[in-house]
């Protein structure tokens, strides 16, 4: 993430497929599974998951190439569980990540966590601004950090 910010576009393809857009490379579908979707596509828990895997894995990946110690490929599992909250709604309850990384060292097993952008963004809590406008561009609904939606 060399910016200091970016932006992702999303379109409604059909149903719950979506094709997402991003400032460079190659875009994607994404789809939620049956039977709310087609599942034709991974899900936003998903796409989740992968940031932080991704996230984590480069970060382990840059330290040790900084250190130049030889590596062979370096590879993630990320998990997640989806769990219900107390008012009944489903979120991400936990994700594990598993990362392969032979020759590691223990210098930048201690430092690769606190360099990843991603992982301690979502540990720390993300304040997330949501508005909703209609086709003309008028705000139907915001809804900032710490205050309640409005209409």
């Amino acid at each position: 993430m060399a910016s200091e910010s970016f932006t992702v576009e999303i379109e409604q393809q059909e149903d719950f497929r979506f094709a997402v857009h991003f400032t460079e490379g190659p875009g994607l579908v994404t789809d939620e599974p049956e039977p709310t979707g087609g599942g034709r596509g991974p899900d936003a828990g998903e796409l989740l998951a992968a940031a932080v895997a991704n996230c984590l894995t480069a970060s382990l990946l840059f330290c040790l190439r900084k250190a130049r110690v030889a590596s062979g490929p370096v590879r993630a599992q990320a998990r997640g569980r989806v769990a219900r909250n107390r008012e009944g709604r489903l979120r991400i309850a936990e994700l594990t990540v598993t990362i392969t990384a032979p020759g590691a060292t223990e210098r930048c097993l201690n430092l690769f966590e606190d360099y990843c952008t991603v992982t301690q963004s979502v540990r720390d809590g993300i304040p997330v601004t949501v508005v909703v406008t209609d086709g003309a561009g008028s705000v139907l609904h915001r809804h900032d950090p710490g205050q309640a939606p409005s209409r």
